[in-house]
């Protein structure tokens, strides 16, 4: 079996007995796995110092502060440094995250885990080295700043709290280490997000459990220590990918315009749906009545609604009572016509308003003229105006306007639709 390298989309394939290695994904797992090992030796390192030398005096705030600046700090660096390489994630349940939000496939995501463990075990083996050099130090009681609960907590935590905690912590890191990474997120500031989030989270948990939220960060060191840290292990491994899953969840109930881009996400497709769903019953709720779906709006449905009443003519109440111009057509005052307009004294006869000409379209406001059918006529259908967003908001409203048969007074007023 040949082995053949190759600079690709980061996806390894198997044909005619020749395994494709791509040299993008290696420089990305190389990365991850220095990065991982830093993380371990020197936010592991401040722990076992900390709290298996008792090098925190008479406070243990103190080395519990420490210790969570230590990590945050260390990530805001790798960031820096491997962050244009990878992502910096160098912890298996960041990886989970990007990869149930479509950030990554499933072969990176494999080959980032790999990374991320050998690194871990690297980095304990290699604070292991260091702390040897001290005659001060047994690694059976002092350890390498592993995670455990009942006896190993500060706290005297059980097995449920610690679970819990694990959890929690772990899902609102997740959660923001993937707002942080948002192509609209502020790279600039992303490290030092994502660092002082994990520097949060560890001087929660440290107390509790010794803060893990990193997988990797648990089992390396506990498979140097071996021993109970090591029987232990396991719910630092599966506390933390199922806090992983409720952040990502979060993230996309939260930002779903940022799994729209990378077209969507296998676990969450239901949430994605039910938000589609929703997004179209809005638009279909501001389409006028008869138009269907996927139908073109004309600009005119989408142009400022005109003022509530519009007199013409200048006299008022022409068109307030109700059957004034409607009912038979027959003059109101003497002397009237009897027909729409008609004039009952002499030099009444009704003008076209100023700006109301007889050029424009019959149904256009400012015409001066109706569409055929009596007064109350329909003449425009509007919308309210669009919001910031540029989607038409609000209920479609009709303007109707009625002309009075006796002065030929026109009025305008928004109704909502029958």
């Amino acid at each position: 079996m040949a082995l053949r390298a190759t600079a690709g989309s980061g996806q390894s394939r198997v044909a005619d007995h020749a395994v494709t290695i791509d040299s993008v994904l290696a420089r990305k797992a190389a990365a991850e796995l220095v990065g991982t090992a830093l993380l371990v030796f020197f936010g592991c390192g401040v722990s076992t110092i900390s709290f298996g030398f008792r090098a925190f005096g008479s406070s243990i705030a103190a080395g519990i502060l420490v210790t969570g600046l230590a990590f945050g700090l260390i990530l805001v660096a790798l960031v820096a440094t491997i962050g244009p390489i990878s992502g910096c994630h160098v912890n298996p349940a960041v990886t989970l995250g990007a990869w149930l939000t479509r950030r990554m496939t499933i072969v990176d995501a494999v080959a980032y885990w790999i990374a991320q463990v050998v690194g871990a075990i690297i980095g304990a083996l290699l604070l292991l080295w260091v702390l040897h050099s001290s005659p001060f130090y047994i690694k059976s009681r002092i350890g390498l700043g592993t995670n455990g609960y009942d006896n190993l907590s500060l706290l005297r935590a059980s097995i449920g709290g610690a679970f819990l905690i694990e959890i929690i912590l772990t899902g609102a890191f997740v959660l923001v280490v993937l707002a942080a990474t948002m192509k609209t997120a502020s790279v600039a500031v992303s490290g030092l997000v994502m660092g002082l989030a994990l520097a949060v989270a560890n001087i929660v948990g440290i107390p509790v459990d010794g803060a893990s939220v990193n997988p990797a960060r648990s089992l390396g060191p506990a498979i140097v220590t071996a021993g109970q840290p090591l029987s232990q292990v396991w719910l630092f491994l599966i506390a933390p990918l199922i806090g992983a899953v409720l952040g990502a969840w979060l993230h996309v109930l939260f930002h779903p315009e940022s799994v729209e881009a990378s077209g969507g996400t296998p676990a969450f497709s239901r949430f994605r749906a039910q938000a589609t769903a929703s997004q179209s019953a809005a638009d279909e709720g501001t389409r006028p009545v008869g138009t269907a779906a996927g139908t073109a709006v004309p600009p005119s449905w989408t142009t400022p609604a005109p003022e509530a009443a519009t007199r013409g003519s200048g006299q008022t109440g022409s068109a307030s009572q109700t059957g004034s111009a409607s009912q038979t057509g027959a003059a109101s005052q003497p002397g009237s016509s009897g027909q729409p307009g008609g004039s009952g004294q002499p030099g009444n006869s009704p003008q076209a308003p100023p700006g109301r000409g007889s050029g424009g379209k019959p149904g256009d406001p400012g015409s001066g003229q109706v569409n055929s059918g009596g007064s109350g006529t329909l003449l425009a259908l509007r919308e309210r105006p669009s919001d910031e967003s540029g989607r038409v908001g609000g209920r479609p409203q009709e303007l109707a306007v009625r002309e009075c048969r006796s002065c030929g007074g026109k009025i305008g007023a928004l109704r909502a639709p029958r």
